[in-house]
């Protein structure tokens, strides 16, 4: 392969899932003598991640931003406006991120840009249409649909959860997940905020359905342990979990199950080995979910109003013997065809500009990063 100077690079994270995807990238690349500039934006956990991590970081929105599509459009601005001086004095060789600004200030600046997704054309069509047509290529799981942008398409065959959560990356720490003193059996039921712009519409697990699962879950003596992103209600107190953001994936881990209305949680938890039901407006649109669903048999979504059946296969998997092991198993045969996303990460990044030639000619070369 050819060999390429070092670079700099600029990445703008938005939402922490895109820090996590890429942070082992950018510690390779460091080391390797590659400058990176990391950008942030205010969302959710991401800045304690980052800083957690020891990266240097700046955050160029420092309030949350609002909900309506004024705020979203005055953000936009306001991102263009504390970028554009990073860039005229970074200078950088490539820009990555999922958000619009760096499409729409790449094609300005003339610097080469990639788009980060894992969500379909269709779930985030009017942000894609923000940042589809400016980009030069879009990197993705094969699974993914991009709309008419197919031919801006790197498609690899993983999934962006597998660049943090690869057993070659996360290794499981038994310190971290005994600190937080949980019952040997447990569920983790998380629920989502669901106020991202694609969330518009969205609905997940009410008051009367996690009441339902409580109740199915302390039956069959699994104590429910609830992560939320919000504020709960005073009767599921004693159920909450106070938990460092970082160790998430510990608690994730030792789970017998993970119930939620969040997408994001229900990838981690398959690629984890762990059974994951989804129930959320969502179920039957994303890609990623209905493959790891469909192909894997490693999760499984319920649309809002189907609760019946989701307390059923609730039951279903409780009750079927060493449950555990069986999708350990599955988890395997889908590790087993994938490739590790972070080793292709950091060789797409080094070999660009060339890389997007080289894979578009012959993809299977995907295939040596395992």
């Amino acid at each position: 392969m050819m060999s390429v100077k070092t670079k700099k690079l600029l990445v703008f994270f938005g939402h922490p899932a895109q820090y996590l995807f890429f942070k082992e990238t950018i510690r390779v690349l460091q080391q390797r003598g590659n400058k990176v500039k990391i950008i942030i934006k205010t969302k959710d956990v991401l800045e304690h991640l980052v800083k957690s991590d020891g990266f240097e970081y700046t955050n160029i929105l420092k309030n949350k931003r609002g909900d309506s599509k004024f705020s979203i459009i005055i953000s936009l601005l306001r991102r263009n406006i504390k970028l554009i001086p990073i860039i005229i004095k970074f200078k950088p060789d490539l820009m990555i991120s999922t958000d619009a600004t760096i499409a729409q200030l790449g094609k300005l600046f003339r610097v080469p840009r990639i788009t980060i997704t894992e969500d379909d054309y269709k779930v985030i069509k009017p942000l894609a249409d923000l940042s589809y047509p400016l980009t030069n290529y879009i990197l993705c799981p094969t699974v993914c649909d991009v709309g008419r942008y197919q031919q801006k398409k790197i498609g690899y065959n993983g999934y962006m959860k597998l660049a943090y959560l690869h057993p070659s990356i996360f290794e499981f720490n038994a310190k971290i997940f005994l600190k937080y003193k949980l019952p040997e059996k447990f569920a983790l039921i998380r629920l989502a905020q669901l106020t991202a712009y694609h969330d518009k519409g969205i609905n997940g697990i009410s008051t009367a359905v996690l009441d339902e699962i409580i109740k199915k879950l302390k039956f069959k003596n699994i104590s429910p342990i609830i992560s939320s992103e919000y504020d709960l209600d005073e009767k599921y107190k004693d159920f909450g979990l106070k938990i460092d953001p970082s160790d998430i994936h510990h608690v994730l881990h030792e789970a017998s199950i993970l119930i939620s209305d969040s997408q994001s949680m229900s990838v981690e938890a398959s690629i984890l080995g762990i059974p994951s039901l989804r129930y959320s407006s969502f179920t039957g649109k994303i890609s990623v979910l209905e493959e790891l669903e469909n192909k894997y048999l490693l999760t499984f979504g319920f649309q809002i109003g189907n609760e019946k059946e989701l307390i059923s296969k609730l039951y279903q998997i409780l009750q079927t013997e060493n449950f555990k092991k069986q999708f350990e198993i599955k988890k395997n045969i889908m590790l087993n065809d994938k490739i590790n996303v972070t080793k292709f990460l950091i060789w797409f990044i080094e070999e660009f500009p060339f890389s997007p030639k080289i894979f578009l000619s012959n993809s299977k070369i995907q295939e040596n990063f395992r």
